[in-house]
């Protein structure tokens, strides 16, 4: 069955965790911090930044894409975080 024909049952905010994947020095990981910071606060969803450069794995999956958005492990965005499409996907 196709994903979009697929029933999924919608989580509460409170029970999403976003996870920032981010670099020392980065400027666009401070300003994606920033907009994770403040949707997680309006809607309730817990956040938690990774370090790419501590972490083989990440590194070799996201390292052309410096931030990264996830949203319960799954890819949500890369570079520019959009706070109304993250506020949307956490139903916030």
């Amino acid at each position: 069955m196709t994903p979009l024909l697929r029933r999924t049952t919608k989580k509460k905010s409170s029970d999403r965790v976003v996870t920032l994947v981010s670099k020392p020095g980065c400027h666009l990981c401070d300003d994606a911090r920033a907009v994770v910071e403040k949707v997680c606060s309006e809607t309730g969803a817990s956040w938690e930044e990774k370090d790419i450069s501590q972490d083989e794995a990440l590194y070799r999956a996201y390292w052309e894409q410096i931030p990264v958005v996830l949203v319960d492990g799954e890819q949500h965005t890369f570079w520019r975080v959009d706070p109304d499409r993250l506020r949307r996907e956490l139903g916030g």
